[in-house]
């Protein structure tokens, strides 16, 4: 099996000028964890995750330690205001991994384990986005070609 036969092709996807309060509401309404971030032709630029909006949330060590790193954390919940008029391009992951569509399926899982990363995107040679796997798509594929085997 290669990485063409499981991909998801129907693709939600933000641009790096997209507003997180636009992504938040893609991510909630369509219950997604993130999204490829692509230029206008398509091109994939970067990768944002739920992970990487809380991360922009999190106080920073400087920030701790003049605290006295007694940092009140509860009072953090409300920076999630001030994120939400940043862009896609303010807090994207912009070193994304990616897997071709002729790639093997367990050769890409090996890389998504290997990178503790749940989704990746799927790039053509000139690194234009055509589709997304995650380990849930694999997982299901594999069980499903094995489950034929055993009936």
């Amino acid at each position: 099996m290669v990485v063409r036969d499981i991909m998801n092709q129907s693709l939600k996807t933000a641009k790096p000028d997209t507003l997180i309060k636009d992504i938040a509401s893609l991510m909630c309404l369509n219950e997604i964890s993130g999204v490829p971030v692509v230029d206008d032709d398509g091109i994939l630029t970067g990768i944002l995750s739920e992970k990487d909006i809380f991360k922009a949330m999190f106080p920073q060590t400087a920030d701790i330690v003049a605290d006295g790193l007694k940092h009140n954390y509860e009072t953090s919940e409300s920076c999630y205001v001030d994120i939400l008029d940043k862009s896609a391009g303010d807090l994207m992951t912009q070193t994304v991994a990616s897997v071709s569509p002729d790639m093997p399926l367990l050769k890409a899982v090996t890389m998504m384990c290997a990178r503790n990363i749940r989704r990746i995107p799927v790039t053509d040679k000139n690194n234009k986005l055509v589709g997304i796997i995650s380990i849930g798509d694999v997982h299901k594929a594999i069980f499903q070609e094995n489950l034929l085997k055993v009936s």
